[in-house]
């Protein structure tokens, strides 16, 4: 059990269409459990695909052209994520039709969510959105319809991304981030200091915030 004057800020950098996102943020979760870690997890916007057209790309095809992956290679990590997916109590269910999209406008989402004090729920949604429902998130009516599925506005949300608001705003945050040199997600900043990559799995979390707790120690001790 860890003990610490002030909860742990967590700054996690990750896209709602990235299963490692998902996957890293349960792990981690079930890690500050373990450990009793006061903590506040602030979520930050980033595009795995800024270029991709509304339209997307079939998901599977994306992969290969983006990594160089054999449908061998993808069909396996697949399996690899839906097993972690499950160990961790979520369901991913991927199909040969699902596609891969933008996302600027669910950061915008959830930009605004953020107001309302509902961006951790809604970023949950949206994840179970596209990996267990296969719901289209370029959809706005979409995005609304999970907007209003964690207590938000339906008619408001429709306006957030009709109008754009936000858009200036997410752009320059999703900037910053890739100018402190992020490049790919999940990435977890702990007390704005240590930068953590990659899903690192429950164990290695633990380690992690065990030793966060013992830094803190020393400095308050």
């Amino acid at each position: 059990m860890t003990t610490q004057s002030e909860p742990l800020r967590i700054d996690i950098v990750s896209d709602v269409v990235c299963p490692w996102c998902i996957i890293g943020y349960r792990q981690l979760a079930r890690a500050l459990d373990a450990t009793g870690t006061a903590h506040e997890i602030h979520w930050h916007p980033f595009e795995l695909n800024p270029d991709m057209p509304p339209e997307g790309q079939n998901l599977r095809e994306h992969i290969v052209e983006k990594y160089g992956s054999t449908p061998e290679q993808s069909e396996a990590s697949r399996v690899r994520m839906t097993e972690l997916g499950t160990d961790l109590g979520f369901v991913f269910r991927f199909a040969d039709d699902m596609r891969m999209h933008n996302t600027f406008n669910t950061h915008q989402l959830l930009h605004w969510s953020d107001q309302q004090g509902r961006k951790h729920a809604l970023k949950q949604a949206l994840f179970a959105a596209h990996f267990t429902d296969r719901r289209d998130l370029s959809d706005d009516n979409v995005l609304a319809d999970v907007a209003a599925d964690v207590g938000l506005d339906r008619s408001e949300a429709l306006a957030v991304l009709a109008d754009q608001r936000y858009a200036a705003e997410v752009r320059n945050v999703e900037n910053f981030w890739v100018s402190q040199g992020i490049r790919g997600v999940p990435a977890m900043i702990f007390n704005r200091r240590h930068l953590v990559t990659g899903a690192q799995g429950v164990e290695n979390y633990t380690r992690i915030l065990e030793q966060l707790a013992g830094m803190q120690d020393q400095a308050t001790g």
